[in-house]
């Protein structure tokens, strides 16, 4: 049951943000992220890649999302007593909250949210946290130092 209501949650934080971002029509001619000169460099699917701080931003985020929603997941799961199974989530499948369609491809979005995803799921099924903590404000975020092994961003300089 408790499985059941976290994928509910999830289709419903998905639904308001798409509703959200589809209610505005984006600027392009005023981003930042298409004058900005690349500042990162970072490796994807065995090719290297170079991008500025938005799109840095953007991959943070995705780790940061997946973690969030893995950590509920990962609760859920243990909640209902069923078995450790992260990739069957629909959240893991989907890996799609956040993604706003600019700055890194979409591709790319998925497997960054993913691999927080995991962690968080992990984190939550056997309720500790190795590979986040939570603030003050009780909001959950994965380690630096887990995110900076993820995403192995090396600035360009």
């Amino acid at each position: 049951m408790e499985q059941y209501r976290y994928q509910q949650q999830y289709y419903q934080r998905l639904r308001s943000q798409q509703a959200r971002w589809n209610a505005r029509r984006y600027d392009y001619y005023n981003d930042p992220f298409y004058y900005t000169p690349a500042s990162y460099r970072y490796s994807y699917g065995g090719r290297y890649y170079e991008t500025n701080r938005y799109g840095a931003d953007l991959m943070r985020q995705a780790v940061n999302y997946g973690y969030q929603e893995g950590l509920r997941a990962g609760r859920a799961d243990r909640g209902d007593d069923w078995r450790y199974d992260y990739r069957n989530s629909y959240a893991y499948q989907d890996a799609n909250y956040g993604y706003n369609g600019y700055y890194i491809d979409q591709d790319e979005y998925n497997y960054y949210f993913r691999q927080g995803f995991q962690r968080g799921y992990d984190d939550g099924y056997r309720d500790d946290y190795r590979y986040g903590r939570r603030d003050n404000d009780g909001h959950a975020a994965i380690l630096a130092s887990v995110l900076a092994v993820i995403l192995g961003l090396q600035l360009l300089g």
